[in-house]
């Protein structure tokens, strides 16, 4: 990415991460293929579903990596395709990587493919109850 960020600043010293943040934001921004909605399914759960039409399984790849959830496809020619002749071709068939950036805490669960819909479901999990108990002292101080 070629634009200068302010947070480039030298007086800003200690915030590359939110920089790299904002970058792959609008990195992730400009991308408009494959089309993709986002819902809230239940509280603290949401579920990202993207229309791969065309694609199987195997095809496609779902992993997380700093903070960020990457899908990518990339589809195998089948066998006789070159050989035919489309008169319109409106299903795209060609590779994509799509990035979406995740909130601290958030956890992607599981992703399913269904009548050419990747669904991928996130949340986020109950925060762990810590109690401990603090000894108190007694006696005089010096």
């Amino acid at each position: 990415m070629n634009r200068i960020l302010h947070l480039d600043s030298p007086f800003l010293l200690g915030f590359e991460p939110t920089r790299l943040l904002i970058e792959r934001v609008a990195q992730a921004a400009g991308e408009t293929y494959p089309p993709y909605n986002v819902e809230e399914t239940a509280e603290d759960r949401v579920r990202i579903s993207l229309a791969v039409a065309g694609f199987a399984a195997g095809d496609l790849d779902v992993r997380v990596e700093d903070r960020q959830l990457i899908v990518t496809g990339k589809r195998e020619a089948q066998a006789g395709e070159g050989e035919r002749a489309y008169l319109h071709r409106g299903i795209a068939a060609r590779g994509f990587t799509r990035a979406f950036v995740l909130a601290d805490g958030l956890e992607v669960e599981a992703a399913r493919l269904e009548h050419g819909l990747l669904h991928i479901e996130v949340f986020r999990p109950e925060p762990e109850t810590r109690c401990r108990r603090i000894p108190i002292q007694t006696g005089a101080s010096s």
